[in-house]
């Protein structure tokens, strides 16, 4: 992988045995957030359960601060989701001492919104457990046999956690660099800025994990590793030597970890220190400049745990998939070990 180039880390399971098209239509993927809690019925907060399609994020959130009379920074949500896409998710509105306004009335394009409820807390960026998928790949062809030891191979092992495409957004990692250079003829706005400092810290992690799986070792313990719970954001110093970690990483319980860079030091040690620092040197300019804008270090899973696969061949040439991802993680990231897609 190159700086310019870098989109995904190489294949886990010496890649696809089939290929096929995705998101033919936006019902082909579809996306049911996982907040892991529900509103508490009273408070300030008026929280949303909405179906969009082909909309993002961001607009949805301006457009129901729109319809309901309020600065969009008293809408918040938990996490962005794809735009050529049917997906659902909780938006909170902050209302302090008023009536929930008759949102039924709301006319929004692309948006459906399906019920409501209080809350005494607004919802935060970042603060969910993780995303339900439903996904259609059509015009299948392959290896069905071998397509399917392969899905088993994701349901029992899981794949590679790298970051997907869109992390990067075409040029984001060029222009990561130039605001690291000062070479900006404008200032970004703190969103953009965010986009651009993400896609640089994540393309030192896919780097790392690249290297990892060249070796081999991107599921497993070695040497040095800060293991992390599945599902959680806190690490240990792991030992590879241990039959109880061991066993536990082979169940998926914890998984090996990689860099996620920032100001300090990894707390990595040993063989896993030595493949971090190697891919810091490696992209010296991106790990610096994320250090002085102030990005703090810290780590993300090598793998993830594809949760309750099912998959189905409801129609010749068609692979239907349901599974559970957690936070942060790509479904792209599990279909491009399955199919080589379009």
């Amino acid at each position: 992988m190159s700086e310019d180039n870098a989109r995904q880390p190489g294949f886990a399971w010496g890649g696809p045995p089939a290929t096929g098209r995705i998101r033919l239509e936006p019902e082909d993927f579809a996306v049911n957030e996982v907040l892991g809690h529900e509103p508490d019925g009273q408070g300030e907060h008026l929280w949303l359960w909405v179906a969009k399609r082909e909309r993002n994020t961001v607009d949805v959130a301006a457009d129901l601060a729109r319809a309901a009379g309020v600065h969009i920074r008293q809408v918040g949500f938990a996490g962005l989701k794809d735009r050529n896409a049917v997906t659902r998710q909780y938006f909170s509105i902050h209302l302090p001492g008023t009536d929930s306004p008759d949102w039924s009335q709301w006319r929004i394009d692309g948006v459906t919104i399906e019920s409501a409820s209080r809350s005494s807390r607004k919802i935060k960026r970042g603060r969910l457990r993780g995303n339900r998928f439903e996904l259609v790949v059509r015009e299948l062809e392959g290896d069905l046999g071998a397509l399917e030891e392969r899905l088993a191979a994701v349901r029992d092992h899981g794949v590679p956690n790298g970051f997907g495409e869109q992390r990067f957004g075409g040029n984001n990692i060029a222009r990561a660099l130039a605001l690291f250079r000062g070479e900006m003829r404008r200032k970004p706005s703190k969103i953009k800025r965010g986009f651009y400092l993400s896609a640089a810290r994540s393309l030192v992690f896919n780097h790392v994990l690249d290297e990892r799986i060249r070796r081999g070792d991107w599921n497993r313990l070695i040497d040095g590793d800060l293991a992390m719970l599945d599902g959680s954001r806190s690490f240990f110093a792991a030992d590879p030597d241990d039959p109880d970690q061991v066993r536990r990483c082979a169940e998926q319980d914890i998984h090996p970890s990689g860099p996620l860079p920032g100001q300090g030091d990894s707390p990595a040690e040993g063989e896993a220190a030595e493949i971090e620092n190697r891919q810091f040197e490696a992209h010296r300019e991106l790990v610096e400049g994320l250090a002085k804008f102030g990005m703090k270090q810290e780590r993300r899973p090598l793998r993830m745990r594809v949760g309750d696969l099912e998959w189905s061949f409801p129609e010749e040439r068609t692979l239907k998939l349901v599974f559970s991802l957690g936070t942060g993680s790509y479904a792209t990231s599990v279909l491009r070990e399955l199919v080589d897609y379009e």
